[in-house]
């Protein structure tokens, strides 16, 4: 059997980054399938890649959901059902590359002083939390928008089009391949934001092994809006990035977009499937 992705992991203390804001992730239960195989995707909730909560499918909270095979696509807001976990199901035809997006709609929170510049804080937005503490304002709208991605193999480790961007407000577009990378090779990654590429942009990843071991590395883009960093060891690769600006809507005070990006590593022919192993699932 060639290698079969594993979902994660099981609780790891970070104390190295405090980031308390609430991360929406997409998780294939496997990062390596074969043609014919049913593509099973979950969505959850995770605090520093430690998983929080389970979702359920929901059309009034999604406002794009696809599946790209090479240049092919495909609407997965017309297979997946309301209420659904896993949050769609489908049959993988084609061999390479699979990446899959989700955006989820915008939402505008009211939120207590102390409460959004100790998120300013843990997120180590520095300029915003200190135009923040110079206000007076008792309480901040802020308008937030997450945009996901995962990248998964069935079969073969080929594929283009997975390079480019998708054209989202806010993205992380991988430049290399991981699916052809050995240890210690350099993987490329861009940050865009509006089409154009972000400098500074803090992104921090976290690397979670089969042992249950979480390993995290922060990182800031380049004048090209390019972070790097290797493939060190096995495992599932997080991404994540968060950036905030004044908002020019005049209904909320800050906008804020974040984004996120799962995809494996591995240099074995086989992987354990540690999906249910580690509690992420229904063991019965």
């Amino acid at each position: 059997m060639k290698r079969t992705g594993f979902f994660f992991f099981c609780f790891f203390f970070l104390a190295l980054f405090k980031v308390n804001a609430q991360d929406y992730v997409l998780m294939p239960e496997n990062f390596f399938s074969h043609k014919g195989d049913k593509l099973n995707l979950h969505l959850i909730t995770a605090n520093q890649f430690i998983k929080q909560d389970e979702l359920r499918y929901d059309a009034s909270k999604t406002s794009k959901f696809m599946a790209y095979v090479g240049s092919k696509r495909a609407d997965l807001m017309i297979v997946a059902k309301d209420s659904a976990t896993p949050i769609v199901s489908f049959q993988l035809e084609n061999e390479g590359l699979v990446q899959l997006e989700m955006i989820r709609k915008s939402i505008t929170d009211e939120i207590e002083r102390d409460d959004f510049l100790k998120i300013l804080d843990d997120e180590g937005l520095i300029k915003e939390s200190e135009k923040a503490k110079n206000g007076s304002k008792d309480s901040f709208r802020e308008k937030y928008t997450w945009y996901l991605k995962s990248l998964v193999e069935v079969d073969k480790n080929s594929g283009k089009y997975f390079d480019k961007p998708l054209n989202d407000e806010y993205e992380i577009i991988l430049k290399d391949n991981p699916y052809r990378g050995h240890y210690g090779d350099d993987i490329i990654a861009a940050i865009n934001l509006k089409g154009k590429p972000l400098v500074n942009a803090t992104v921090v990843l976290y690397v979670r092994t089969a042992t249950g071991d979480v390993f995290a590395q922060k990182l800031s883009s380049d004048k090209e809006g390019l972070i790097y960093f290797k493939l060190s060891r096995e495992g599932i690769y997080f991404l994540r990035t968060v950036h905030m600006e004044p908002s020019i809507d005049k209904n909320a005070d800050f906008e804020t977009w974040m984004a996120s990006y799962t995809f494996a590593f591995s240099s074995s022919s086989e992987m354990p499937n540690t999906y249910r192993e580690f509690g992420f699932g229904n063991k019965h």
